[in-house]
């Protein structure tokens, strides 16, 4: 049976008031996302290849907010695929060691621990992966960076992971957000040669080494006297 003109004009006009509402919340999904700073990764984690990463090991920078799911070191194994990690590793700032999860039999959960927003992991790898780190920052959190303290942090060092949408963009500039007097240097480890390059922001050469920050990197900093760090965002 065919529609009167009435009929039409009230089809059109109900279809346009689909579509304005679809857009306002694509808009406003949209600005929710930008406002959220998410973001959507692909990371490669590098196995032990020569020139490349000689021993296979990588530091990984999680979001703030990661992807319902990932929030111990088990579920991040199992995220980028358990045949290709051979273990992830937490910095343990009391003992300057490292508490390592390998989700090996006989005991796959011996040393299962929490990810922590703002702390960078050691990722080692059996095969290379590239990571689709999906989440957001977190413009709302700070962290505490500690001094050397015996007990509580015995090298001062902190394993930084570095924001997606931060404004500091090189090891000068993160150093001066978090204050040049509170850090004595920050470091990027080289998977090429598995050592470090090193800023540390003083004379005689004050540009010496200072580096690029790259997003889902994580950085090493040592730290003068305790800190609240809460970055700049972009």
């Amino acid at each position: 049976m065919a529609l009167t003109q009435e009929e039409r004009r009230m089809s059109r006009k109900t279809y346009v008031g689909v579509v304005v509402l679809v857009l306002a919340v694509a808009l406003t999904a949209g600005t929710l996302v930008a406002s959220n700073m998410g973001f959507k990764l692909n990371y490669t984690l590098n196995n032990p290849t020569g020139g490349v990463a000689s021993t296979g090991l990588n530091i990984l920078a999680l979001p703030d907010n990661r992807q319902t799911g990932i929030g111990t070191a088990k579920q991040l194994m199992d995220d980028i695929g358990l045949a290709s990690v051979d273990n992830v590793q937490r910095y343990i700032k009391s003992s300057d060691s490292y508490l390592t999860y390998t989700g090996r039999i006989p005991n796959p959960s011996a040393n299962n621990f929490n990810l922590t927003a703002g702390e960078a992991y050691r990722v080692k790898m059996r095969t290379t992966a590239n990571y689709i780190v999906v989440g957001s920052d977190d413009p709302s959190l700070s962290y505490t960076f500690e001094r050397p303290t015996p007990g509580v942090n015995t090298a001062g060092k902190n394993w930084y992971a570095f924001n997606y949408h931060q404004t500091a963009a090189t090891a000068k500039q993160l150093m001066d957000d978090i204050g040049l007097s509170s850090v004595h240097e920050i470091s990027r480890f080289l998977r090429s040669n598995d050592s470090y390059l090193t800023y540390t922001g003083r004379i005689p050469n004050s540009s010496l080494n200072n580096f690029n920050l790259t997003p889902g990197e994580g950085y090493r900093i040592v730290m003068r006297t305790t800190a609240t760090y809460a970055p700049s965002h972009y």
